[in-house]
């Protein structure tokens, strides 16, 4: 049988791996994964990882779900693919009438796409399409917020706001509209994160009164801004802001790839807010995090848009080889299913709440800024100085140190600078999530230490 050892070795002479310095494994070892079994990852030397980010915040249900391996092992006996221009198949019809119904009323029309950032930009540019052919010819621009993230192709970066990801790119990037940010993180002492919303909107509502003319859409993630360091906000702004879209004529693109399906303690983040989006990307746990595949949801209003004879050219051309892909789409009934029959929602609070009080005491750590929490999602900020909130320098690279820790005692925490996260599957235990809890604890310590 193969060994950690013998697999690195192979990786490293092919792979070029993403979101990831190569130098760094000269001394920061791969982990090559043999297995995965609920929240567990296992290498082939037989050490074993409580997987705590979900695998990129993918899968919701754990590794290895015995009913969704069935479902995608039966659809594999029927139909592995089919082109979908011009041609359907059962799985994705079920599927679209299954997300119709359980997303936001009003959502009336599917769209599919291969993954999160193509998706992305189905939603920009059918924006974008719809207004030119509403006669709406100076609607060519978009509204972001500050610290957003959308994705890596071209559009979901210009529309994205991480420097790290989009700096070097910037001259082959579309222009954007960008309003400050309602995360809480700096929301002022005494302050709650309602009026601090309130407060950051002024901002967002000027743009769209002085250029509403010339803007397709707004895009925002609803409630927390994941990549970008897991911050946090009040469900008042998309309140307001649905508002202002609809008093200027504005569309508005909830992108909820990441926080979709139960991640905020709602199965869509909208509901907090009591709003439809005109348009809703999911991605990531639609599949439960077996297969890539991404929905865009839109309102009969914009498709009729588009609805014509073929010689007028309003059609939307836009494709993927892979739209709709049978398999994906199983993988993706059978999650729906699961979440139908086994009350993800009403376990996930419980889980949440036990969540927060694993992490209480990281509220008086000398060099914790802040902890977080939205639903299943968790972060611990650390700082050099707690009082000032003085960040520690990102070359120090000190959520890197809490990541190597945590690998040595049975969790993959993977940080967001300095952010230790917790994501962890819905099938995860209280004593597990203590279990990182304590992980994260030490390994913070040792972070801080001088």
């Amino acid at each position: 049988m193969s060994s950690n050892q013998e697999i690195v070795a192979r990786d490293l002479s092919v792979l070029w791996h993403p979101c990831t310095q190569m130098k760094d494994h000269e001394h920061l070892p791969l982990i090559p994964i043999r297995r995965g079994d609920g929240v567990w990852l296992e290498d082939f030397d037989g050490n074993r990882y409580i997987d705590a980010v979900s695998s990129w915040w993918v899968n919701i249900l754990g590794h290895g779900n015995p009913r969704i391996n069935r479902a995608v092992h039966e659809q594999l006996d029927k139909l592995e693919h089919v082109i979908l221009a011009g041609f359907t198949h059962e799985p994705v019809v079920a599927l679209s009438e299954q997300l119709v119904a359980m997303t936001p009323p009003g959502l009336d029309r599917v769209f599919y796409a291969d993954n999160g950032s193509s998706g992305i930009e189905v939603a920009l540019k059918m924006s974008f399409h719809y207004w030119q052919n509403m006669g709406h010819t100076r609607k060519q621009r978009f509204v972001t917020l500050g610290n957003s993230y959308h994705g890596e192709t071209l559009a979901a970066l210009a529309v994205g706001d991480v420097a790290l990801y989009k700096s070097t790119y910037k001259p082959l990037l579309m222009d954007v509209f960008t309003a400050p940010s309602p995360d809480c993180y700096h929301r002022a002492e005494g302050e709650s994160w309602e009026a601090y919303c309130r407060r950051q909107f002024v901002e967002m509502k000027k743009i769209l009164a002085e250029h509403h003319e010339e803007i397709c859409a707004v895009i925002v993630e609803p409630l927390v801004q994941c990549a970008g360091n897991m911050r946090m906000y009040h469900p008042v702004y998309l309140k307001l802001l649905r508002e202002a879209c609809d008093k200027y004529g504005v569309h508005l693109i909830a992108d909820e790839i990441a926080v979709g399906f139960g991640r905020t303690g709602t199965l869509f983040a909208c509901e907090q807010a009591g709003i439809t989006p005109d348009f809703l990307a999911l991605s990531k746990a639609l599949t439960g995090g077996y297969l890539p595949l991404c929905a865009v949801l839109t309102r009969n209003e914009i498709y009729q848009a588009f609805y014509d004879d073929y010689n007028t050219m309003r059609a939307f051309l836009h494709s993927h080889s892979f739209t709709g892909n049978p398999l994906a789409c199983a993988a993706a009934l059978a999650t729906l299913e699961i979440f139908e029959t086994d009350n993800l929602i009403e376990r996930n609070r419980e889980l949440a709440a036990h969540m927060s009080r694993a992490l209480e005491r990281f509220n008086d750590h000398p060099h914790v800024a802040e902890v977080r929490q939205t639903g299943m999602i968790a972060a611990v900020e650390m700082v050099k100085d707690k009082r000032t909130r003085e960040p520690y320098d990102w070359q120090e690279r000190r959520g890197l140190r809490v990541y190597q820790h945590a690998l040595k005692h049975q969790a993959l925490l993977r940080p967001l600078g300095n952010v230790t996260y917790f994501m962890p599957p819905y099938v995860i235990t209280p004593e597990q999530i203590d279990h990182l809890a304590d992980v994260a604890w030490e390994g913070i310590n040792l972070a801080t230490k001088d």
